[in-house]
């Protein structure tokens, strides 16, 4: 029974040869090949691992629209928040998504 090691070797050495055609193909140095297609390999399981967003709730989006709406009537015109504007956009924003 062959080792770990071995089977790792004879695995790159299966990868190297059908690597070569594409090589061959493109003009580019086999070693640049095989590293794109590692890379992408890792990246493809990285992104894979990565974790999972949670769930938008019911109420998180009627906060956000009406927070977009009555944001506006708390700014200045240049697009500063008026004193406290913030504060009380917020504030209106949860009185309306409660309803």
């Amino acid at each position: 029974m062959a080792s770990k090691e071995q089977v790792a070797k004879l695995l790159v050495t299966i990868a190297d040869t059908l690597l070569e055609v594409p090589a061959r193909m493109t003009g580019l140095p086999p070693e640049a090949v095989q590293g794109f297609v590692q890379g992408t390999s890792v990246g493809a399981v990285d992104a894979a691992r990565a974790p999972k967003g949670k769930k938008t709730t019911a109420y998180q989006r009627a906060y956000k629209k009406s927070f977009k709406r009555v944001a506006p009537k708390y700014k200045k015109r240049n697009g500063e928040w008026k004193k406290g504007g913030f504060k009380a956009a917020v504030r209106q924003a949860h009185k309306e998504a409660k309803k």
